[in-house]
């Protein structure tokens, strides 16, 4: 469902006035947990690297350090990527989608951005005319390497 501040915005020009950050994340379409999903791309290569969740706090605390913090649901916790694996993820740019329910994050990302070492969490890849999943190796690091498992959300 579209909200009534991003329909207005579909008419908003490029050249109009700048709208201020704190107006447009007290917009944003957290939901009942207080949560926005957030997709995180590397900013070179364009790829995806990761799904995870932010509240407030943790989109805040992103933009503000410009080191990617996410809200960890299984720890119930902030969660600064890399804090533990040394796997970091500095903010390049941030977007909004058109119904701000989304958050694009572009990232610089040092070492593996999944959990498992590989670079990608999005690993499994389906190939729907054989019906059959393809497991994508890769990794920069075992996967029993406790500074990746240790960054996991």
């Amino acid at each position: 469902m579209k909200r009534d501040y991003f329909i207005v915005l579909e008419q908003h020009s490029d050249d109009s006035t700048p709208l201020l950050l704190s107006d447009v994340i007290e917009q944003l379409a957290f939901n009942e947990q207080g949560l926005i999903p957030v997709i995180t791309q590397d900013a070179n290569t364009k790829s995806i690297l990761m799904f995870a969740w932010m509240n407030k706090d943790a989109l805040e605390k992103t933009l503000a350090t410009k080191r990617m913090t996410y809200w960890s649901r299984s720890r119930q916790q902030l969660w600064v990527k890399g804090e533990t694996s040394g796997h970091m993820q500095k903010l390049v740019s941030m977007s909004f989608d058109c119904d701000g329910d989304v958050v694009l994050c572009q990232v610089e990302q040092q070492g593996a951005a999944c959990h498992t070492g590989r670079q990608s969490c999005f690993y499994l890849n389906v190939e729907a005319d054989k019906q059959q999943v393809i497991v994508k190796s890769g990794t920069s690091c075992t996967l029993a390497c406790t500074k990746c498992r240790g960054d996991r959300s």
